[in-house]
């Protein structure tokens, strides 16, 4: 019988969908550059560890800006159990990240999370 997984879904309530939000997200100027990605910080009192992903035409056509997207909200949900405070996050996709490993993909968006303060105290000294 195969494990039980837990549940990393991303539901509705957990993505920010309206692009006000957004909008209000970049104009507090709050980022986090990386190679592959840019990590966006956005405070406010609804926030709520909510996620939003973007990526421009110049990622590449369809098919990579569609991969970039998943590789990004993977990321997210492998790492967002782990993550405390009430902001919500913009990621938004470069890029060198339609090629690049995954491992490294992931390496990059935990060190830009550290970075932004999205781990708590305890899990920081963990990581390290």
């Amino acid at each position: 019988m195969v494990p039980a997984r837990p549940n990393e879904r991303l539901r509705r309530e957990q993505r920010l969908t309206r692009p006000g939000l957004f909008r209000e997200t970049f104009e507090q100027g709050q980022s986090h550059v990386g190679r592959y990605m840019v990590l966006w910080v956005r405070t406010a009192p609804d926030a709520s560890l909510r996620l939003g992903v973007v990526t421009s035409r110049k990622v590449g056509g369809a098919v990579q800006r569609n991969r970039a997207r998943r590789r990004l909200r993977t990321v997210w949900r492998l790492n967002r159990k782990t993550f405390a405070g009430t902001v919500d996050v913009v990621l938004v996709g470069r890029r060198a990240l339609v090629r690049a490993p995954f491992a490294a993909v992931n390496e990059e968006f935990v060190r830009l999370a550290r970075r932004a303060g999205l781990y708590a105290a305890s899990d920081v000294e963990r990581t390290k």
